[in-house]
């Protein structure tokens, strides 16, 4: 990693992104942002605090989603302002134009950029789906019936050149993930 690098992990609800993306951030010893953190710092409430707002409402409107994914991108550039070697993003980045806005970070920064797409099969989905609704410390909030509409606004990657993205199916073990991940 000589080069200043930007990790922008992304994809739908539950796709397995935030396991690997802080995985991949802890390994590498690189700051790391998660959406759903940021957004309930900016909100001023606990991670793990359930919002049972839907897709567009409460801290998911657009607005405020604008306004987590600008924070994120602030606090990358900070990090890279103060030496950092790499930041870790963590996300949907569901929007051509949250990832056009990376990019345009990246170029500034005149560092390099890795878009990772997570995904897995929608058994898997529903199965972390089903294991976050149990779990106290999920930070997350991503529910089956935010997945299913997601999945129909989601914009598939197009603008993104080939060496700027690497697809990745997450239903391996992370550690077994984190030894394709080698840049």
């Amino acid at each position: 990693m000589d080069q200043p690098a930007l990790y922008v992990f992304f994809g739908l609800i539950a796709s397995g992104k935030s396991t690997l993306a802080e995985l991949f951030a802890a390994t590498h010893d690189l700051p790391y942002y998660n959406t759903d953190r940021v957004r309930k710092e900016l909100a001023g409430i606990a991670a793990n605090e359930r919002r049972p707002d839907g897709m567009g409402q409460g801290i998911y409107t657009p607005e405020f989603n604008e306004r987590t994914y600008q924070t994120m991108l602030d606090s990358a550039a900070q990090d890279f302002n103060k030496g950092a070697t790499g930041v870790v993003l963590d996300g949907s980045y569901s929007k051509t134009t949250d990832r056009h806005k990376v990019s345009e970070l990246a170029s500034a920064l005149t560092a390099r950029i890795l878009f990772i797409l997570c995904s897995c099969s929608e058994q898997e989905t529903q199965r972390r789906l089903a294991l976050r609704a149990q779990d106290p410390n999920a930070v997350s909030d991503g529910r089956w019936e935010i997945f299913v509409r997601q999945r129909t606004t989601f914009e598939q990657p197009a603008e993104l050149p080939p060496h700027q993205i690497i697809h990745i199916d997450t239903e391996a073990e992370p550690q077994e993930l984190l030894r394709h991940l080698v840049f």
